[in-house]
């Protein structure tokens, strides 16, 4: 299986800043360590280009991001400060999500190590999101005749409200996002299927709520590519989650999505998104545990090993 990581791009945070750049350098060493990936197939992505940017996002936009041209206010709301370090890694990140789709059209699946992206609009950013990857990529495999429809089926504790907005009106890109009501983004846009959670739901209820709603994504789509974003923050002790979902839950989560998935013959791109741990390293666990049902699920995409049940099972007992 490929894995894409552009962790060496430093996006320069002063210092206290809440985002958790390191998680990135950290997962990629983990998985290294844990043989999930092997060194050749560890691959620096391109950089996103204009013309695969525009696709997804407006002219003016992208040349104000470029530039250095976002005002105070639009800085704000990304969260990040602007620097040529932001536009490189963010282009970077986008570039991964693109290529981790052509590799996955050939393994059955592949990962981006970075990549979630979705709080970013056709016209601005936010929420720590500059470009939106899911929506450059998906645009991407279409102008390349790779696929023709796409399921974003997004797992985030946050909704996925800038993927929604760019594709309201396009019937070949289903939106998915399963998410928390209160949680930002405090004003949600309307994706083909949101499912809502109150603050506190934990395993059972998640799962069961997710075990449904893929039941109608999945089929309703009719996509030829799916492209997960997973996110490590519904767990318990994440700082911006507010579910109570446990470290099993999360794996019992990602093998429910890798699952359906395979009922439909459809390959997987998985990115990483949001993670809000105190423990950086706890959530850096939470992303191996997806890396590694991607890994597992090439296997079973080149026939090395068989799977029947599609239902998302009940979390078995692990370390937490």
């Amino acid at each position: 299986m490929k894995a894409f990581y552009c962790d060496q791009f430093v996006l320069p945070l002063p210092e206290g800043h809440r985002f958790p750049m390191e998680k990135y350098s950290r997962l990629r060493e983990r998985v290294l360590a844990a043989g999930i990936v092997t060194p050749e197939d560890l691959i620096v992505p391109h950089a996103a280009t204009d013309e695969e940017i525009l696709r997804a996002h407006d002219a003016e936009y992208l040349r104000r991001v470029a530039g250095g041209e976002l005002d105070r206010a639009e800085v704000r709301r990304i969260g990040f400060p602007w620097s040529p370090g932001m536009v490189e890694r963010s282009r970077r990140s986008a570039g991964g999500t693109i290529e981790a789709c052509r590799a996955a059209l050939v393994d059955g699946a592949a990962v981006n190590l970075a990549g979630g992206t979705h709080h970013s609009f056709r016209d601005r950013g936010e929420g720590y999101c500059v470009f939106n990857d899911a929506a450059i990529a998906s645009r991407a495999m279409q102008a390349e005749g790779r696929v023709e429809r796409v399921v974003v089926i997004d797992c985030d504790v946050h909704q996925g409200n800038g993927t929604a907005a760019i594709f309201a009106d396009d019937p070949t890109v289903f939106t998915f996002s399963i998410h928390g009501r209160n949680n930002f983004p405090f004003h949600k846009e309307r994706s083909d299927l949101d499912v809502e959670l109150p603050d506190g739901t934990a395993d059972a209820e998640y799962l069961a709520a997710l075990e449904a709603a893929l039941e109608r994504a999945i089929p309703e789509s009719r996509a030829d590519l799916a492209i997960y974003v997973s996110g490590a923050d519904p767990h318990e002790r994440d700082r911006l989650g507010r579910l109570k979902v446990s470290r099993a839950g999360l794996l019992a989560r990602d093998r429910g999505v890798f699952a359906h998935c395979r009922r439909a013959g459809l390959p997987v791109v998985a990115v990483m998104a949001g993670g809000y741990n105190q423990d950086v390293a706890e959530t850096v666990e939470i992303h191996l545990q997806t890396v590694a049902e991607a890994r597992r699920y090439t296997e079973l995409w080149h026939g090395f090993g068989l799977e029947s049940s599609t239902k998302i099972q009940a979390p078995t007992k692990i370390q937490a």
